[in-house]
């Protein structure tokens, strides 16, 4: 497994949430445990970032499965990447199936599949496929959340 995470302060020696660029980069088998994985991986990454985790989970885990799923060819990985500028999370997932783009569907009422892209489409406040140098393509997400309350600082004064 390859891993990166990064986080640089914009402005000051102090790091301040609302305005870092982190990124967290996971290569992971295109099977049903590695989507498993991109999720949980995902999840303890923001969790350790004191961001929220709720709406992104789900957007990871259908892009993940996906990619594992009608991305994967043997002997070839998917990339989960996240980044976070500002009060913008965006989740990469790229897989080498660029001749298989991802389209929405309008599932059966019967069908047990088919839904995962509507999902996203809900979820997230833009998605989209970019293609890469063949046979890659990466199916991307933002999802723009609050930023979290700075602490109160403590100035010395009677009421503290």
């Amino acid at each position: 497994m390859n891993q990166q995470t990064q986080g640089i302060a914009e402005h000051g020696s102090r790091s301040e949430p609302h305005k870092s660029v982190r990124n967290f980069s996971m290569l992971l088998s295109s099977t049903p445990r590695g989507a498993r994985l991109a999720r949980l991986l995902a999840v303890d990454t923001l969790r350790n970032w004191g961001l929220p985790h709720e709406r992104a989970s789900h957007v990871i885990a259908e892009l993940a499965a996906n990619a594992a799923t009608h991305g994967r060819l043997p002997g070839r990985s998917f990339r989960l990447t996240l980044y976070v500028v500002g009060a913008t999370l965006r989740i990469e997932v790229s897989d080498t199936r660029g001749d298989r783009m991802p389209v929405p569907q309008v599932p059966n009422t019967t069908a047990e599949s088919g839904r995962g892209l509507l999902l996203v489409e809900t979820l997230a406040d833009r998605w989209g496929v970019t293609e890469g140098r063949f046979p890659r393509k990466t199916v991307w997400a933002e999802l723009g959340f609050s930023p979290p309350e700075p602490a109160p600082s403590r100035s010395g004064a009677v009421d503290d």
